[in-house]
């Protein structure tokens, strides 16, 4: 995969965001994304052969639109600035996010405001063994990888229906968002271990994600 090729696809589509170009330069887009979908098969094919539990997800599943949905949202450029892909997607459970892009690059897991069953599925796991969560953020290599959990600006300011505010757990019981993100730099993803970069990412964050997936599946 040449990831110079694709930043600079991206950046020449942000310069001139509209169907006409895109329909003009459609043959690149589909090598460049073509490309992206066997660099998504190949780390596929990795992650299952570490992880006995990983749930495979070719590129061309993973992958998603390049096209901004106007529907909802009709001030957003038609197209995005980014690919993006995830991966380990079981049915209802929080993947394994890999996102390239002009003004951000990332990998991340997790759930981002998730329904209220999730949520309260979530909340009982943390209510049950809240200590197994805690050991897992707090750990260094983990701090080192994320930084911690994502800051959550929905967080509840009162304890959630059904818990005391005494609870040993409260902090992490008030979030609604509970996910991790790793940053990347153009450089990291244009480095030639990127493939093992992103690995050993996904090993640090697989027992934070396991933890969630357990949660919402029991």
């Amino acid at each position: 995969m040449d990831f110079y090729l694709l930043f600079q696809f991206l950046e020449d589509l942000q310069n001139n965001n509209h169907k006409e170009w895109m329909d003009a330069n459609r043959k690149q887009y589909q090598t460049i994304r073509n490309s992206f979908v066997q660099w998504l098969d190949d780390l596929d094919s990795k992650l299952a052969g570490i992880d006995p539990n990983y749930f495979p997800t070719p590129g061309k599943k993973g992958i998603n639109r390049i096209n901004n949905n106007l529907l909802f949202h009709p001030n957003k450029p038609v197209y995005k600035d980014h690919f993006g892909a995830g991966l380990d997607q079981r049915t209802k459970q929080g993947d394994f996010y890999v996102h390239i892009g002009i003004s951000e690059c990332l990998l991340a897991g997790g759930y981002w405001k998730p329904d209220n069953k999730i949520l309260n599925s979530i909340r009982e796991a943390i209510d049950y063994n809240g200590e197994e969560l805690v050991k897992i953020i707090n750990k260094k290599s983990f701090k080192r990888t994320f930084g911690g959990m994502l800051p959550d600006e929905d967080k509840l300011k009162k304890a959630p229906k059904g818990y005391t505010v005494d609870h040993e757990h409260i902090d992490l019981l008030r979030h609604r968002t509970f996910a991790v993100i790793h940053p990347l730099t153009k450089k990291d993803i244009l480095s030639d271990d990127f493939m093992d970069k992103v690995i050993e990412v996904y090993k640090e964050m697989l027992p934070f994600r396991r933890y969630f997936n357990e949660a919402v599946t029991v």
